[in-house]
């Protein structure tokens, strides 16, 4: 076991994450822009795939086979496309010796381990990710979990509030989205409040 594993299982993680946020957002809502500054859903996925792609190429030299971006820009095609990508870039990440994620590389205008800069990768998709979780709940839509219980899974963790994954891996994510998605069924919410500080 390599001194970095918990990077590669971290990445891997956060690859679901993602796709499973994309994958709650409805086709219609594509182009929604809750403020004339914030990015419409359609654009996080093309700040994520350029994003992701430049940083894994220029500051970690783990190139993929496919282009950043893919050749049509729907919510089903961005969802084929980063799994593909990421899971190029995951394979890579697993065959790198501890020697690699120690070395040093250029993060913009300093020098880094190009372990510091996977670590920043994972909360910069995490960052974005989470804006798009903040859209879902404006539309009024269920939340699955992705660090943990929501509102949907039956609350706070502390009242027994489950984690519930929209599905069981990738690939069962693009075989049920190709046909129209099913997610697994939410609880909803539990007896107690969903937030520690609830309202009077």
């Amino acid at each position: 076991m390599g001194r970095y594993d918990f990077l590669v299982d971290s990445y891997r993680t956060e690859r679901e994450k993602t796709l499973s946020v994309w994958s709650q957002v409805p086709d219609e809502q594509m182009a929604f822009r809750p403020e004339p500054r914030a990015r419409t859903p359609l654009e996080h996925m093309v700040h994520q795939c350029l994003s992701e792609g430049a940083w894994m190429t220029g500051m970690l030299g783990l190139a993929v086979s496919r282009p950043p971006l893919p050749a049509s820009e729907t919510r089903l095609d961005f969802l084929g496309h980063y799994a593909a990508c990421s899971g190029e870039r995951l394979a890579a990440l697993a065959s790198q010796p501890d020697e690699w994620f120690e070395a040093s590389t250029t993060f913009f205008d300093v020098t880094r381990s190009k372990a510091w800069v996977l670590v920043r990768r994972l909360t910069h998709s995490a960052h974005h990710r989470g804006q798009l979780t903040t859209y879902l709940r404006l539309w009024g839509r269920d939340v699955y979990s992705t660090y943990g219980p929501t509102a949907d899974t039956g609350g706070l963790a502390k009242d027994g509030a489950r984690v519930v994954y929209r599905y069981a891996s990738v690939e069962d994510l693009l075989r049920h989205e190709a046909t129209g998605g099913n997610g697994a069924p939410l609880p909803g919410v539990g007896a107690a409040p969903p937030t520690e500080r609830p309202r009077d």
